[in-house]
């Protein structure tokens, strides 16, 4: 089983964050990135190789924040690419409390994942810093 950090940071904490997830991450732990924390998943990228953070199973985002960028920003942060998936707040909830999600239930999952197939959470943690 894995670990799901769900992240709301503003971009000025957005390091340290990463640094309270890095502390007790595992090889096939996901990221859910809540609120506008979507809008820094370049940043995220780098805090994560500054963290020595790597086996990331899944990054998901909630389908209503990223919706709240613009076309032009959505594309510009190449989400489609970053993203493994993005949310309802119904399969948020799943997400969080069904062991058995299945990442065939996102609503974005043009980028495949075979570690997302069967994403179980034994630990929801969230970081809101």
């Amino acid at each position: 089983m894995a670990t799901l950090y769900q992240i709301h940071s503003t971009m000025d904490m957005l390091r340290r964050s990463v640094d309270e997830m890095s502390r007790t991450w595992r090889t096939g732990d996901s990221i859910l990135l809540l609120g506008s924390t979507v809008a820094f998943i370049s940043w995220l990228d780098a805090y994560l190789s500054d963290n020595e953070i790597q086996g990331i199973a899944n990054i998901y985002a909630l389908a209503d924040d990223v919706a709240q960028l613009s076309t032009n920003t959505s594309a510009k942060l190449n989400l489609e690419a970053k993203l493994s998936g993005l949310l309802t707040d119904e399969e948020w909830v799943n997400l969080t409390q069904n062991t058995n999600f299945s990442n065939t239930n996102a609503s974005n999952t043009s980028v495949s994942n075979t570690d997302a197939n069967n994403a179980g959470f034994d630990k929801v943690v969230t970081i809101a810093l």
